[in-house]
């Protein structure tokens, strides 16, 4: 049975970081305006290669306009927690959800991993259908199913609610909806897990109809966005706690679970409060002296807004005179030692040290693009370069971060009204001490992503946000 294990499906987080380094990553690229097709990208990342940093593989989807955002992998590191699915589960196929189109394509990456191919489409009419869902936004490996988070339900008007849908690892078809009983539960945005504690993680970002169109300050304002997160039974389906921070903070994102399988504590990114526009890291932690509400979260980072001339600033911003931080992603390195926190409002990415959860120590900061400073890239210091470090993606042996720069489409627009480009960055990791820095020959920009814009990226082989573990070393 083992040898017929997929060798990139690791037991331990140790047997991950020790694994060999990623020689490419894919990265979603879309148009928005949905004139050209959206695809993956396929960039080399062997250093040693001629071309190294550039893109080597495109892979065009039928269609455009789907809004690519988060995608995953059909199989990974958790498929090892149950028995049954791991002599023939391969890290091979890649679940590609359109954000605003509802669809969802899966790519082959196995006969030519430059080149993916797409061997099926699901439909937004079977994702409604037979789950309830509409916009579908994260993807994770489970152990049973493929988990899809979805922001709406699934009568298409934009409303909710959302929640988690399941998809057959083999037939790719659409299960069902996760939930059997979701209690208050109505906004939905990432999910993740400690498996061998039976608790699934669930955050809130807004309904579609609140983010299609761009930003509304006043749903900023008046406090409709997330801000809450759910812990569920995963055993049971069904949400046993919710926990308010409170509805200053706005827009509860990415939840990022220790992924020693023994650990119950995480942390989730709040891209903004509106008493202050700060943004800040929240870590969850399991309190077995509140066995009727065991789940607590508290505030360990906090980043304030940083004073602006208002000229400086788009219009959305110009009456604040201060360009907020917008934490909108954030990611865990595998050995659960480094946080990584972009910043994609000023335009930085923070390191820290998280060795002690409860008390993060920042070790190191890079400054690429921002809405005000438009920092250089130092391959083209000249320039001033649009957009930020948006989503984060960590190398298994945590001595690499890639960083692409689009947040939402409509977003962009409204922070980033002159163009918010397309490029992808590397930054190299101190692991020892701590410490950032760019890495100059890693700078596919513009014209290599042929117009299009970037978001997530995936590392072949696995990465610090694609795996749980079931055992430690």
């Amino acid at each position: 049975m083992h040898e017929t294990i997929d060798p990139t499906l690791y037991r331990t987080p140790e047997a991950a970081i020790a694994a060999p380094a990623e020689r490419l990553a894919y990265v979603a690229a879309f148009d928005p305006s949905g004139e050209q097709a959206d695809a993956i990208s396929v960039i080399d990342c062997d250093p040693s290669s001629s071309s190294y940093g550039e893109v080597v593989g495109w892979s065009e989807l039928p269609t455009g306009g789907n809004e690519l955002h988060h995608f995953g992998w059909n199989a990974c590191s958790s498929a090892l927690c149950h028995t049954g699915h791991e002599g023939h589960m391969e890290r091979r196929y890649l679940i590609v959800p359109g954000l605003r189109s509802s669809r969802t394509y899966v790519l082959d990456t196995k006969p030519d991993p430059l080149n993916p191919r797409v061997v099926r489409t699901i439909e937004a009419e079977e994702l409604a259908t037979k789950a309830g869902y509409s916009r579908p936004h994260t993807v994770h490996c489970g152990p049973d199913a493929i988990f899809m988070s979805n922001l709406g339900g699934a009568d298409g008007d934009g409303d909710g609610p959302g929640g988690v849908a399941l998809i057959d690892h083999d037939t790719f078809d659409v299960l069902g909806p996760w939930e059997r009983d979701r209690g208050d539960q109505f906004l939905s945005y990432d999910v993740w897990w400690h498996l061998l504690h039976d608790t699934m993680i669930t955050s809130e970002w807004a309904t579609p109809s609140m983010i299609e169109n761009g930003l509304n300050p006043e749903d900023l304002l008046n406090r409709r966005f997330g801000h809450h997160l759910d812990f569920w039974s995963m055993s049971e389906r069904k949400l046993v706690q919710r926990v308010d921070l409170g509805d200053e903070h706005q827009m509860v994102l990415e939840v990022r679970p220790a992924h020693d399988p023994t650990k119950t504590w995480g942390f989730v990114g709040v891209v903004v409060s509106v008493a202050d526009l700060s943004a800040s890291v929240w870590m969850w932690f399991r309190d077995e002296s509140r066995p009727e509400a065991p789940w607590r979260v508290e505030k360990v980072i906090t980043i304030p807004a940083e004073p602006a001339d208002a000229s400086d600033l788009p219009p959305a911003l110009q009456p604040f005179e201060a360009v907020p931080p917008f934490v909108t992603d954030i990611d865990l390195s595998v050995d659960d030692r480094w946080l990584y926190v972009s910043c994609w409002g000023t335009g930085e990415l923070k390191q820290y040290d998280v060795s002690d959860p409860r008390n993060p120590r920042e070790t190191g900061s890079v400054r690429l693009g921002g809405i005000v400073r438009r920092q250089p890239h130092p391959a083209a210091p000249g320039v001033p370069l649009a957009g930020a470090p948006q989503m984060v993606e960590v190398s298994r042996d945590g001595k690499r971060v890639y960083s692409t720069n689009s947040l939402y489409a409509s977003w962009d627009d409204v922070f980033y009204p002159d163009g918010v480009g397309a490029w992808a960055a590397k930054f190299d990791a101190d692991t020892e001490n701590g410490g950032l820095s760019i890495d100059p020959g890693f700078f596919p920009h513009g014209g290599d992503f042929r117009g299009l814009r970037v978001h997530q990226t995936h590392l072949q082989g696995g990465d610090a946000s694609s795996d749980s573990y079931c055992y430690t070393g």
